[in-house]
């Protein structure tokens, strides 16, 4: 359960940022403010100021080209997720709905724990962890001279 909802965190903190920096940005934020003053006892004021600030930081971090701060803008909205579903795992029914609610067009990926290991001595080739591979070459030819 708790990979549910670490991987529903995630979700949402994506979706909180890519709302952030579009056009309907009041409304996800009304929405996003009324689900954590239902969960967190926090003032509605406080939560829009929070959220605020981080949309003024992802914004200058954007126009100044800067990766690391936007990533960590949405790292702090997923632990803030986490921890407010870990503490009430009933409110991940009223986060997916606002999700579906501000991205509707969002992929819901089942989300697997892989566990690799490489053993054996020396390994001169490629690796790949993947979930899924379709097709794989690596450009070397045997056998042709």
């Amino acid at each position: 359960m708790e990979a549910e909802l670490r991987a529903l965190a995630a979700a949402g903190a994506t979706t909180f940022v890519q709302q952030m920096a579009a056009d309907s940005w009041a409304h996800a934020r009304d929405r996003i403010v009324s689900f954590f003053s239902r969960r967190d006892n926090g003032e509605e004021g406080a939560i829009q100021r929070e959220l605020e600030t981080s949309r003024g930081e992802l914004t200058a971090a954007m126009e100044s080209g800067d990766e690391q701060t936007a990533l960590d803008v949405e790292a702090e909205w997923r632990t803030r997720l986490r921890r407010t579903l870990l503490a009430n795992p009933a409110a991940a029914t009223e986060l997916r709905a606002v999700l579906e609610e501000l991205a509707p067009d969002r992929n819901d990926q089942q989300v697997v724990d892989v566990h690799n290991t490489i053993s054996g001595g020396v390994q001169y080739g490629p690796v790949v962890q993947a979930g899924n591979v379709g097709s794989l070459s690596f450009g070397t030819s045997f056998g042709q001279g």
